[in-house]
């Protein structure tokens, strides 16, 4: 299974939100670009990367970021970036700028067919962000009124599911395993497990999970709940 070290980018400094509450923020580092260094030292083969500024307005205020966290970790990690990526320019971009994946939401499902498009250029994960089984869009800030469940056939062209229960983001509470479970059993493509994480014994659960191939945890590292290290010991 595959740890994703989660970093958020809000004003160009890796951020945690809680609960998608973009006036609920901690600031965990002033520096992204050390920040994932020390993630790649420690054996991460995956970055991921969330633009929050670009997934609240669609403005991609920290794009030299990522470029500068692609071009620090290559060869190491490869970076998968969220936020704002609404159509094939922004995915041009990102991966002129070194992102090997994109993360697709709010665009994805107002236009699938968008994602075929996209996934010529680079390759695709769509973001199934909900609460309580229901996605939410435009950075988590309103209802789309469609069921995770329901959601799963429409992106053939798409490489994984990014499944986050917004409900637990940034709040250490565990990950929602029965609802992972439930739709890793009924999806096409591999999930990746995101929301709620907090230590060793949830990633061990995770893992047992079938068709869940990978797992994103962010507040648990910044809190010292376990390093990138240990958390892929677990995992491997």
């Amino acid at each position: 299974m595959d740890l994703f070290p989660a970093i958020d980018l809000r004003g160009g400094r890796a951020v945690r939100l809680h609960q998608g509450d973009y006036a609920q923020e901690t600031v965990y580092d002033d520096d992204p670009v050390r920040l994932a260094g020390a993630f790649a030292d420690e054996g991460a083969t995956w970055i991921h990367l969330v633009d929050l500024d670009a997934a609240r307005t669609g403005v991609p205020t920290n794009r030299e970021i990522v470029a500068a966290v692609a071009a620090a970790v290559a060869g190491r990690a490869r970076v998968q970036t969220g936020g704002g990526v609404r159509d094939l320019g922004a995915a041009g971009a990102l991966a002129s700028a070194g992102v090997a994946r994109v993360v697709m939401g709010s665009a994805a499902l107002a236009e699938p067919e968008l994602v075929a498009r996209v996934a010529d250029v680079i390759p695709v994960a769509v973001g199934l962000d909900h609460r309580g089984g229901v996605l939410a869009v435009h950075g988590w800030t309103a209802s789309s009124g469609v069921r995770v469940v329901d959601a799963l056939e429409r992106f053939p062209a798409a490489s994984a599911f990014v499944v986050t229960d917004i409900s637990r983001d940034g709040t250490l509470t565990g990950p929602d395993l029965t609802g992972l479970a439930d739709v890793a059993a009924v999806s096409p493509l591999p999930v990746i497990a995101s929301g709620g994480v907090a230590g060793l014994d949830d990633l061990r659960a995770l893992r047992e999970l079938n068709g869940v191939s990978g797992v994103i945890a962010g507040k648990a590292i910044y809190e010292g709940r376990f390093s990138v290290t240990e958390a892929l010991a677990v995992l491997s």
